[in-house]
């Protein structure tokens, strides 16, 4: 009883008071239980606003961040879905749950293995974790999604994500250095065209390896 009354009190005074008002993302996160992919000693922290520590220095995203991030991507019955940063599997088991076909990359071998054990517990089957470098050469394939979820930031934009997009796909990323960063909905319109919408502003770690600007020496 105290997850269920804990679990709406995040929705309502976390998730929808940041503008996450479709309902199929709010039934989403009612239903994938959040406390099976908090590590056990923070399990009584599952519905809080605050970053809960995952282990290697990484921590997991906010329930605002992962509704917003839900919402954009606008994930439907069937869809092809890249995530680049599966942490504990919270997010992975969200798109899923959302109908998404999920392929999920992680760099680090032991958070990975923790997400495959989230997400077994959880008995979510469409997710596929891979222990990978997403910026390292060959390990974005030809494959193309109708969405990718990026759950760090970047210093800079990478091409190979708009260009792994289907047409009508829609890419979630946040870009910048600290202290001014920006998520974006990125929406493929054509082979050739992209729109870029700015959707608020947050500060987020970046991920391992992402592309960063090239350092100015004298």
């Amino acid at each position: 009883m105290y997850n269920e009354a804990a679990r709406e009190q995040m929705i309502h005074q976390q998730v929808r008071a940041w503008d996450v008002l479709d309902e199929r993302v709010l039934e989403t996160m009612r239903r994938v239980p959040r406390e099976r992919f908090v590590p056990s000693q923070y399990r009584d922290l599952a519905f809080a606003d605050t970053a809960i520590p995952m282990g290697a220095g990484e921590h997991m995203l906010s329930p605002q961040l992962v509704g917003r991030l839900l919402q954009a991507l606008s994930v439907t019955e069937g869809a092809a879905v890249l995530e680049i940063g599966t942490g504990t599997g919270f997010v992975s088991a969200c798109l899923a749950a959302l109908g998404g076909n999920v392929r999920t990359l992680e760099i680090n071998p032991d958070i990975a293995a923790m997400a495959r054990a989230n997400l077994a517990d959880a008995r979510i089957t469409n997710v596929e974790v891979i222990t990978a470098d997403a910026f390292a050469a060959g390990a974005l394939d030809s494959q193309r999604y109708d969405a990718i979820a990026v759950t760090g930031s970047m210093p800079l934009g990478d091409e190979r994500l708009r260009q792994a997009l289907l047409p009508g796909g829609r890419l979630f990323v946040v870009v910048g250095s600290a202290p001014i960063m920006r998520a974006h909905r990125i929406t493929r319109v054509s082979d050739t065209e992209w729109r870029n919408e700015t959707l608020f502003e947050t500060v987020l770690p970046a991920l391992h390896n992402a592309p960063r600007p090239v350092a100015f020496t004298f």
